[in-house]
């Protein structure tokens, strides 16, 4: 296990501080993961920035720009694209080859297209716009409402098969297609008994998600400490069950491999005290903790 331990003192990007302060603080811990082609794992830390874990378990700071969400750009597409920016939220690229793109407050994922999607507009009017690395952009859905009235935000969104796109509310994982038909793939009910997590009264939560070319799902419920996963028929099994206060927030695919991304959450938000750490799950479910980013030291 590769395990880091420091303060994490150096400085900020000036970049990367200017986006901070002008856009809303997030108050939650960060749900960016990605891999490469080349087995590199990418994930942010609100803390202290975009950390990559190369194939060999060596861990290294790429970036201080303390975001929430992540999309891998693997052709670089975007590479000089103009990207969103403005008091919703900015999104910044990192890095070629591949390319990053860090998001501040909403959830971003580039499709089977190539295009870079991604939640926008006022409360009770949340759409998904579809933006072409040309930079031309278009309304691909507009998503419904829930019981409690119109979505204010999504929690996750990311690419599935056959040109869809997936997402998660609190307690429900809906598909659009790619022409942008909306439908629910899965709701999940209150968990009897769940566990505790400091600082959230939201159970369950689903958070980010992978699908595998075959529509099979996984979902990060860090209301409940836990990976779901399900397949297509709806059936719902735990993959993974953490103690509080750990708990998921983020997943990513590579081939048969899970990465899922942890944090220790707390009763305050402190960017500083959430720790986060990631974790593989091979094919066979044998599951290892292959970083963390540890400044209690």
């Amino acid at each position: 296990m590769q395990i880091l331990r420091r303060l994490c003192r150096r400085p900020v990007l000036a970049l990367a501080a200017a986006c901070l302060l002008s856009t809303p603080v997030m108050a939650h811990p960060g749900s960016g993961i990605a891999v490469d082609r080349l087995g590199q794992v990418y994930f942010l830390d609100t803390g202290s920035g975009l950390w990559k874990i190369d194939p060999h378990g060596k861990l290294a700071s790429i970036s201080g720009i303390m975001f929430h969400w992540l999309a891998l750009d693997t052709n670089n597409a975007f590479a000089s694209s103009p990207l969103p920016s403005g008091p919703l939220g900015d999104i910044l690229r990192v890095g070629a080859s591949p390319t990053l793109l860090l998001s501040s407050d909403y959830p971003i994922a580039i499709g089977q297209d190539g295009n870079l999607y991604y939640p926008s507009g006022p409360t009770g009017g949340l759409r998904i716009v579809q933006m072409m690395p040309s930079g031309g952009r278009s309304v691909l859905a507009t998503l419904p409402a829930t019981a409690r009235g119109p979505l204010a935000h999504l929690n996750g969104i990311t690419a599935g098969p056959n040109g869809s796109l997936y997402y998660t509310e609190n307690n429900a994982i809906r598909r659009i297609t790619a022409q942008g038909r909306v439908s629910t793939v899965a709701t999940i009910p209150a968990l009897a008994g769940g566990p505790s997590m400091p600082g959230m009264d939201q159970q369950p939560y689903l958070r980010g998600l992978a699908v595998d070319d075959l529509g099979v799902m996984y979902v990060a419920d860090t209301g409940n400490a836990r990976v779901l996963k399900i397949i297509p028929d709806g059936k719902v099994t735990t993959l993974l069950q953490l103690e509080s206060p750990w708990s998921p927030t983020a997943v990513a695919l590579s081939a048969s491999d899970l990465y899922v991304l942890e944090y220790l959450h707390t009763a305050v938000e402190s960017r500083r005290e959430w720790i986060p750490r990631v974790r593989k799950i091979a094919w066979d479910g044998t599951a290892t903790i292959i970083a963390i980013i540890d400044r209690r030291a």
